[in-house]
């Protein structure tokens, strides 16, 4: 069964601006340019039926494209890091796009994730890197930035079974309101025909 999550693709020239923060951290496992995104909402392991009705409230959703640009670098796990990660600018129309997908997981019965909302790519899991090494790591490219960029649409991802990292599949696109005429668009593989 995959493991389901609602994200932004990141664009080529952003993707590209991203892949120049690889290399020079012991222990870090870089994730592949073509995975790069931005993760809105984790859903899990979820039955077909219900991997079918997230589908369905996630076509009502209607809102209208915006720029977004990525900003900074951090890491999860002070004493003991685990990622690196690109930050984003703050951005009101990210927040309310996350936000309903929130909301409409929780009416449909996902389970909250425990953790607080903090957009970013992540750009390498760590194994046994110091936080030493990681500190220095981010000084030196904290002030990346790239120019900012038009969201046009939100997706569904699925990954498989892995360390993590990839590799993850759009499962279905959602244009956001004037980016397409369709209010919905089909993947190669549709949500429902994977889950069965």
């Amino acid at each position: 069964m995959p493991r389901l999550f609602t994200a932004l693709e990141i664009p080529r020239d952003a993707a590209l601006s991203l892949s120049l923060l690889r290399g020079g951290l012991p222990g870090a496992r870089w994730i592949d340019v073509e995975n790069y995104h931005l993760t809105l909402r984790f859903i899990g392991d979820v039955e077909g039926h219900v991997a079918d009705e997230i589908a369905n409230a996630l076509d009502r959703i209607h809102r209208p494209p915006f720029p977004l640009a990525l900003s900074g670098v951090g890491a999860f796990g002070q004493k003991k890091p685990h990622a690196v990660w690109a930050g984003v600018s703050a951005s009101p129309d990210l927040s309310a796009l996350q936000g309903e997908i929130d909301r409409i997981c929780q009416r449909l019965g996902v389970p909250a994730d425990p953790r607080k909302f903090t957009p970013h790519v992540t750009l390498a899991r760590l194994r046994n890197s110091s936080p030493l090494d990681v500190a220095q790591y981010l000084s030196a490219r904290g002030n990346f930035s790239t120019l900012p960029f038009r969201v046009g649409r939100f997706v569904l991802m699925s990954s498989r079974d892995s360390v993590g990292g990839g590799p993850y599949i759009v499962e279905e696109a959602w244009p956001l309101l004037g980016a397409a005429a369709s209010s919905r668009v089909a993947s190669a593989s549709d949500a429902s025909r994977i889950m069965r």
